[in-house]
């Protein structure tokens, strides 16, 4: 009588290539993200000698010195930086809004996009400014 083996599949799967994938890509990552969140060129107004801390979740909104509006890094005018924070929003109802005014910018052109903002609702937004080392 011939008898038959049962052959034994091994269904497991190896982690080990995988996670090798995985801890070079964090590694890519962690290296290349940094040098994208450059932003545009902003010199920001120095007042006083401490540092708020504040919430690492704000989306921000610059006025560089010619008077244009970006949000994030992206140039577009002020009804539309108000209409996409507001869409913002709508997925983060405790957002934080920081504004970074160029110290050579037109104050009204600050003021204009946080009384716009105040007026749909926002509660918290800020002005970031520099440290002052004197």
């Amino acid at each position: 009588m011939v008898r038959k083996r049962l052959s034994v599949f091994d269904a497991g799967m190896t982690l080990t290539p995988m996670i090798d994938i995985m801890t070079t890509l964090l590694a890519v990552f962690m290296v290349t993200t940094p040098m994208m969140t450059a932003g545009i060129d902003i010199d920001l107004p120095r007042a006083g000698t401490s540092a708020m801390t504040g919430n690492n979740h704000a989306i921000q909104i610059s006025i560089d010195s010619n008077g244009d509006y970006y949000l994030l890094d992206t140039k577009m005018s002020i009804d539309n930086v108000v209409k996409r924070a507001v869409a913002m929003r709508g997925e983060n109802p405790d957002l934080t809004i920081m504004l970074s005014g160029d110290r050579h910018a037109d104050y009204g052109a600050v003021m204009a996009v946080m009384g716009k903002l105040k007026d749909v609702g926002f509660q918290r937004v800020g002005l970031r400014t520099q440290i002052d080392n004197k």
